[in-house]
């Protein structure tokens, strides 16, 4: 972490996980339990059935709410979807966009993540631009190839004051939900890749600025030697978000001097 150019942010992911009343019960949980002292931002992202529930909940916490997902267009005939602007008018601050799961199973190109992040940032929001590569990728040594592609794709067209809002998770495919984690030396070589990346394309001031984040498998075991990285900036947290207990953990290990 590097407080001194950039924010520090835990964000949970929640996935297809709680219902409205499980989000109430989960914010009475963590108020009891959250540190006063507010070294890193805390981010939960839940889905979109859950965020009006999850606004009213954590509205006395120091606790931003994100959404999973979003769709690029303003309005239109896209049965099932949601706009950035109704995310906005919720009073929702960040959106995960790009999350591996989403390019596996929704079929999610590098085109619509730059769409997704274009909209978002025109709305007024934070996107949490997921990247990472499968075991085989890395395996074949082709690692920052595919990620330095992924973060220019979705950062085409985005003008370096735009950049310096957005969020990067690395999260490596082979640790989500996996139990296997990068170690805290690989995850801060791809962190650095990814904003030696930035650096080449917007100059090393935005590069200091932009948050990087570590997203495969982080819990409160491994939290505090993954975030004593000097280029992991916090971490996108899933499993362990789920938990009150094991979350805090983690922003207290994000909270360390």
């Amino acid at each position: 972490m590097n407080r001194r150019y950039r924010k520090t942010i835990i964000a949970g992911n929640w996935k297809m996980n709680k219902t409205a009343t499980e989000t109430k019960k989960f914010a009475e949980e963590l108020k009891v339990i959250l540190p006063k002292a507010k070294w890193c931002d805390v981010v939960v992202c839940v889905p979109f059935v859950n965020i009006p529930a999850a606004l009213r909940a954590f509205k006395d916490m120091r606790v931003a709410i994100g959404a999973e997902n979003v769709f690029y267009e303003k309005s239109g005939a896209y049965t099932g979807e949601v706009s950035a602007d109704m995310l906005k008018d919720l009073g929702v601050k960040y959106v995960i966009i790009g999350h591996s799961e989403r390019r596996q199973y929704f079929g999610e190109t590098d085109v619509i993540v730059n769409k997704k992040v274009q909209a978002v940032l025109e709305a007024g929001m934070h996107p949490i631009i997921c990247v990472g590569e499968s075991l085989e990728q890395r395996e074949m040594g082709v690692t920052m190839d595919l990620i330095t592609l992924q973060i220019k794709s979705a950062l085409a067209g985005i003008p370096a004051e735009k950049v310096r809002k957005c969020v990067i998770a690395y999260e490596p495919i082979w640790a989500i939900g996996t139990g296997k984690t990068a170690t805290a030396e690989q995850a801060n070589e791809v962190c650095n890749g990814i904003r030696t990346t930035i650096r080449h394309l917007y100059g090393a001031r935005v590069a200091r600025s932009v948050t990087i984040q570590y997203g495969g498998s982080m819990n409160p075991k491994n939290a505090e030697e993954l975030l004593a990285q000097p280029d992991v900036d916090g971490g996108l947290i899933g499993g362990a978000a789920l938990k009150p207990d094991q979350f805090v953990e983690i922003i207290n290990a994000a909270n360390q001097e």
